[in-house]
């Protein structure tokens, strides 16, 4: 039996407007995920979200030869999960890029509060469908997604959930593309309740 599951990608403070390394229309994506997060809640269904949670010295960022600006250090309100969320207490939170040699695009390199990988998670659920929606689709989303239908998942991504970086101006339209041809679909949050989500 096909089991549904909702999984947020790292919509935190400093991916979002006035973040360390913002997304422009980053909050954009709040109304529709909560939109998506009170049916998953309406319907039973697991929910989960991924968060950046890096130490302080990590070459992922800029002053110790990475890419990025310095952002989502853990315990820093630029880690927290944007107020705006309505992300129930229930939900699982898996962790990633939590030690100095991890850059963790994918929300599947992260793990739970008792070190348990989202793979693991998601099989313990007996989730076979997943649902993305987050931050950012060139990035993180991307990543997730691949991974999740690398590992064999059904998975829907939520158009109007997601946001891109945009480096370059069509970084985000290309991910998507790139998710599609690789098995994904992609819909809006107002067609869930036309896609046919399967019993608890």
């Amino acid at each position: 039996m096909q089991r549904s599951a909702l999984m947020i990608v790292d919509v935190q403070n400093d991916f979002c407007p006035g973040g360390t390394l913002a997304v422009a229309a980053g909050d954009k994506v709040i109304g529709p995920l909560n939109r998506a997060l009170f049916q998953f809640r309406e319907k039973g269904f697991p929910i989960l979200a991924s968060r950046d949670w890096h130490p302080p010295t990590t070459h992922h960022f800029q002053p110790f030869g990475g890419p990025w600006p310095v952002h989502c250090v853990q315990f820093t309100e630029g880690a927290a999960f944007h107020d705006g969320l309505d992300l129930p207490c229930s939900a699982t939170i898996v962790s990633k890029g939590t030690d100095a040699g991890s850059d963790g695009y994918s929300a599947f390199d992260g793990r739970d509060g008792s070190g348990l990988p989202l793979a693991d998670i998601l099989k313990s659920l007996k989730v076979t469908r997943l649902y993305v929606g987050g931050l950012a689709t060139d990035y993180c989303v991307k990543a997730t997604v691949l991974s999740a239908l690398q590992l064999g998942f059904e998975v829907v991504v939520l158009q109007d959930g997601i946001a891109a970086v945009n480096l370059q101006p069509d970084d985000g339209a290309k991910a998507l593309a790139e998710m599609e041809q690789a098995g994904a679909v992609v819909m809006p949050v107002a067609e869930l309740d036309l896609y046919e989500l399967p019993p608890s």
